[in-house]
């Protein structure tokens, strides 16, 4: 990588001053503005002081050194603000990257090795079986499911699932629910009064069990919605299967051998305080009974089964779910960092300017499945994709349904479109993508071929990232990036014009060629199509 180049060569220039640096102790970052150059580092001033020099000045002798050096890919390099290094690279090195990228392809390009050996259980979405999955739980579905194809792509071993809480009070009020629907009652209180609930009260069967027909009924809307998303499971885990398989049993059991619970008032309590929690929680109330947070520690515990590191993606109203569970499973024997939780934020759909409510019970609810045929599934699930998941979200369905540059997918989907459509005309005008000449690339020199070489430069490091950081926003960021510079190329740089000369005509019909493996890639790891027309 282009960042090894420019460490070593810091490092060697930190040599000449007779001072030893490791290669990891060298870093690099993308600046903020192009302006500053592609690659930028702050190792004089971290190690000024301990040198006894002052940092712009250090960086100034450590640039001396470097230029002196003549790095090959390099343009320029300069000393900014306290002292900072920033790099101008050449064109020679973006035209590597182009070169990387058709030889690597689809398959190969912006795949990591990060993740190599290590495996990943990934639960998201997971919204009890009462209703259809409303607009909000969507956002759950694109964000887990893009989530786990980058894992995937860095080498991850990833199992993603669905907890079905097939059991308790929420499925008991469905359940009574539908039967008072069916027979003219009103429904309990506390019970569910979505229309929803109306219309499959009429669906029920005359002797059906309204609970496991109910939840039947629920879950099979949910897949649906889902997979019209593109948003699939590896498992369904059912809550009401565990329980009976004894799992909770031994869960306790493992729990009072490792002297983690104790009785107080009648109720057994774990000590969920000794690794940080607010206060100690019941496990089993004073009747017997145990808590929801039983069965949840055994499906947790059975989730490290299917991989050394868990992850829960949950809703804004989860924060203190998560110190409890974690200090449930390092009493398992589980060290800390293998128990993860993601706390996503609401989503606030707007329609006519005016906001639309989310509530299953109240019945002035939009279902995922609504928003998808109003705006279309690639468009859903690029819109819930935009922001970090631990940010509030506004979706504007009126901006959505729109084909117009305002318009996120719409505007990334026709850049792809674009590209199929360069390809389709060349046929037709009987060119022909002849194999690739190194040589020829060095005429990509305009700056909108430099911008997409560059942001193709960035795709690998994006993807890392992402997984990294859980943020596949970071992507459908590139992504949109991507769009801009390849609107911008098609717009100024002609590919197809007759009188174009010959090598510049096959240096750009190979740029489009990468920009197509660009947008391959980024797409499938965000679910979304890659269309040929729009």
């Amino acid at each position: 990588m282009i960042t090894d180049v420019l460490a070593q060569a810091l490092v060697n220039s930190f040599e000449v001053l007779e001072i030893e640096l490791e290669l990891d102790e060298i870093q690099m970052e993308r600046p903020a503005s192009r302006t500053h150059g592609d690659w930028s580092s702050n190792v004089a001033l971290v190690r000024a002081k301990q040198m006894g020099h002052v940092p712009r000045e250090l960086a100034e002798t450590l640039v001396r050194s470097m230029q002196e050096a003549r790095i090959e890919l390099v343009d320029k390099m300069e000393v900014a603000g306290p002292g900072f290094i920033n790099f101008f690279l050449s064109p020679k090195w973006l035209h590597q990257v182009m070169i990387d990228v058709l030889e690597l392809g689809e398959a190969g390009y912006a795949r990591s090795a990060i993740g190599e050996g290590k495996s990943v259980n990934l639960e998201f979405v997971s919204a009890n079986p009462t209703g259809p999955l409303h607009a909000g739980g969507g956002r759950w579905g694109a964000y887990g499911d893009s989530l786990a194809r980058i894992f995937r792509r860095c080498g991850y071993a990833t199992t993603t699932e669905y907890y079905v809480n097939d059991r308790g009070i929420q499925t008991e009020l469905f359940g009574a629910s539908l039967m008072a629907r069916r027979e003219g009652r009103d429904i309990p209180d506390d019970g569910y009064a979505g229309e929803y609930v109306s219309e499959w009260a009429d669906e029920m069967p005359p002797n059906a069990d309204p609970i496991v027909w109910g939840l039947e009924r629920a879950l099979t809307e949910v897949r649906d919605a889902l997979a019209s998303m593109n948003v699939t499971f590896d498992l369904w885990a059912s809550e009401k299967a565990l329980v009976s398989s004894g799992a909770m049993d031994q869960v306790i059991s493992r729990l009072r051998a490792e002297g983690w619970l104790v009785e107080n008032d009648g109720a057994l309590w774990l000590r969920t305080t000794e690794f940080g929690d607010e206060k100690d929680r019941v496990l089993v109330k004073s009747d017997g009974e145990p808590t929801y947070f039983v069965p949840d520690i055994a499906y947790h515990e059975q989730k490290f089964g299917r991989g050394d590191l868990v992850i829960d993606v949950l809703g804004a109203d989860h924060h203190g779910y998560v110190p409890r569970m974690s200090a449930a499973m390092q009493m398992l024997g589980h060290p800390p960092e293998a128990y993860e939780a993601i706390i996503g934020q609401n989503v606030t759909l707007v329609r006519e300017g005016k906001e639309i409510q989310l509530s299953k019970r109240t019945g002035t609810m939009v279902e995922v499945s609504e928003l998808i045929e109003a705006v279309g599934p690639d468009v859903a699930r690029f819109a819930y994709l935009l922001q970090s998941i631990d940010t509030r979200q506004t979706i504007d369905i009126d901006v959505l349904a729109s084909q117009a540059n305002e318009n996120p997918v719409y505007y990334v989907q026709y850049a792809h479109a674009r590209i199929a459509s360069v390809g389709r005309e060349a046929g037709k005008r009987g060119i022909e993508r002849l194999p690739l000449m190194p040589h020829s690339l060095e005429l990509l020199t305009h700056e909108r071929e430099i911008e997409i070489l560059r942001c193709l430069s960035t795709l690998p490091e994006i993807v890392e990232l992402a997984a990294r950081d859980r943020a596949p926003h970071r992507l459908a960021t590139w992504i949109r990036e991507m769009a801009a510079a390849f609107h911008g190329f098609y717009h100024d740089c002609p590919v197809l014009r007759s009188d174009l000369e010959k090598d510049l005509q096959q240096a750009r019909l190979w740029l489009v060629e990468a920009s197509r493996v660009g947008f391959a890639v980024s797409l499938d790891l965000l679910g979304i199509e890659a269309p040929e027309q729009m």
